[in-house]
């Protein structure tokens, strides 16, 4: 019927829990799908979306934007989630890069692989691509020294607000004591936050590295930046 000015609402699409997991610090780890879009959540809380991947692409491209056309690359991820800094990564590196990818929950992984290979799992069998399930910092506390050109971090929520105990000390004078050991002279480490951190940064500084803060958007149409990248150099 025509002039009725009434319009009939589509149906909300439904909010599916996918897969379900226990994290070893007993938090319940969920993964959903609305609309199109994958969704973390920790206890109930967002974690992560497939609609917001902006700063996860940002990480991305601060730590590798020196190394395109560099042979023989090596870089380190601490931290799989959906994949975005790992395709941004892949597309910035050349054939012959090898990347380290580190994800403490082997759930994850097995998520990527089932639910999200339209997303990005299917680069979890590039060859390129190498894939532990194990804590980033046992990673980097066993690397040769000056082993790779870039460390990227998108661990928990960044250097505060921690959901997963123990990855603080990735952030302290040890775990960076680590990673400026872990890169070559020059080499640069990125790590994501959800807020910026002043303290963080002075860390950084005095493990001796160059920092930049820069923000970073969600998503590329957002009208403000919402988190944090700390980029930080190795001095040579």
């Amino acid at each position: 019927m025509e002039g009725t000015g009434f319009r009939l609402r589509e149906p909300m699409k439904p909010f599916r829990t996918l897969a379900r997991a226990r994290t070893p610090g007993g938090a319940d780890l969920t993964l959903h799908a609305h609309d199109s879009h994958y969704y973390l959540r920790v206890n109930r809380q967002p974690l992560m979306g497939t609609n917001a991947s902006e700063s996860e692409k940002v990480l991305a491209q601060l730590a590798c934007d020196r190394l395109p056309g560099q042979p023989g690359v090596r870089v380190l991820i601490g931290g799989l989630g959906f994949g975005f800094t790992l395709r941004r990564v892949l597309e910035l590196t050349g054939r012959d890069t090898i990347v380290q990818v580190a994800e403490l929950l082997p759930e994850v992984v097995v998520w990527n692989r089932e639910f999200l290979g339209a997303v990005n799992g299917l680069l979890l069998d590039d060859l390129r691509v190498q894939i532990f399930v194990e804590d980033v910092f046992q990673l980097i506390a066993r690397a040769p020294a000056s082993h790779y050109d870039a460390i990227l971090l998108d661990v928990d929520n960044g250097p505060v607000a921690m959901v997963q105990e123990g990855n603080e000390r990735l952030y302290q004078a040890r775990g960076l004591a680590a990673i400026t050991r872990a890169l070559k002279p020059g080499g640069r480490a990125t790590f994501w936050s959800a807020s910026r951190d002043q303290a963080f940064a002075t860390r950084l500084v005095k493990a001796g590295f160059a920092v930049d803060v820069v923000s970073a958007k969600a998503y590329e149409q957002a009208k403000r930046s919402k988190h944090t990248i700390f980029v930080a150099d190795r001095r040579s």
